[in-house]
């Protein structure tokens, strides 16, 4: 049995109440705006998510002047698991940023087609992870500096296809630049294989970490912990190439792999 009182289920009551105000059944609804009697059914009972292209066309089509996209914003605030808020907090108000990804490119520089494969279609995750990458856009503060580090092999795991991955490589090129700055760690053994981590260095010098496990990610000021990564980054960064052969084995992998 549904949960009357869940978000989801007050924005379906919220939908039934601007459908019947603009005097339409589900069926002539569903007309309008080209999507099933049956999900609208679900979607008002609480039963079905809405997503955001949902709710923009049932806007446009009951002229609620926006009201239920705006409702949407609900779901932004329950994307991030709660162990994530923590570190969120620390990435926004960093001064730089120094990331090691052996697996994925790092959230903050993922193109929206790669980030929907990686999130399986999660609509509300997508849009929560593009959202976090406004800090590299924003005028005051000014963004942090990124110092990416990123294993080979992450250039040529297949994510979507090639036209996904073509874009995800170039979108990467296109931000290299005096606050971005990308190495690549060759194939083979080095000291980054046991996981991902990012040193947030905030405003006053101090460096909190964020280390990926296999159930959730850790946020810590722990000193010790902070030094021991430090350390390793700058060992990782090591065996990375330069910033120029890096590039250019990034624009290899696109004309060679994925073009």
């Amino acid at each position: 049995m549904v949960n009357v009182y869940t978000p989801q289920a007050i924005w379906g009551r919220e939908l039934r109440h601007y459908r019947k105000e603009a005097g339409l059944t589900q069926g002539q609804l569903a007309e309008r705006i080209h999507f099933s009697e049956s999900l609208i059914s679900g979607v008002e009972t609480g039963q079905l998510p809405a997503s955001p292209e949902f709710a923009e066309i049932c806007d446009t089509a009951l002229e609620t002047g926006g009201a239920l996209l705006r409702l949407l914003d609900w779901r932004k605030g329950r994307v991030f698991p709660a162990w994530f808020g923590k570190w969120r907090d620390k990435e926004q108000a960093a001064i730089t940023l120094r990331i090691y990804q052996p697996l994925v490119f790092p959230g903050l520089l993922q193109t929206e087609a790669y980030a929907r494969v990686l999130l399986r279609g999660d609509e509300a995750a997508v849009e929560a992870r593009l959202d976090r990458q406004s800090i590299l856009t924003r005028e005051n503060p000014p963004p942090p500096a990124l110092r990416c580090v990123i294993d080979e092999a992450v250039l040529y795991r297949p994510m979507g296809g090639s036209e996904v991955m073509r874009e995800q490589l170039n979108r990467l090129l296109s931000e290299i630049g005096s606050r971005l700055s990308v190495q690549v760690v060759p194939h083979g053994m080095h000291s980054g294989l046991m996981g991902g981590f990012v040193i947030a260095t905030l405003d006053g010098g101090k460096d909190v970490l964020y280390a990926e496990t296999a159930v959730r990610g850790i946020t810590t000021s722990d000193e010790e912990d902070v030094a021991v990564a430090v350390e390793r980054f700058e060992v990782i960064r090591g065996d990375a190439l330069p910033i120029n052969m890096s590039i250019d084995l990034i624009q290899k992998a696109v004309e060679e792999k994925w073009t």
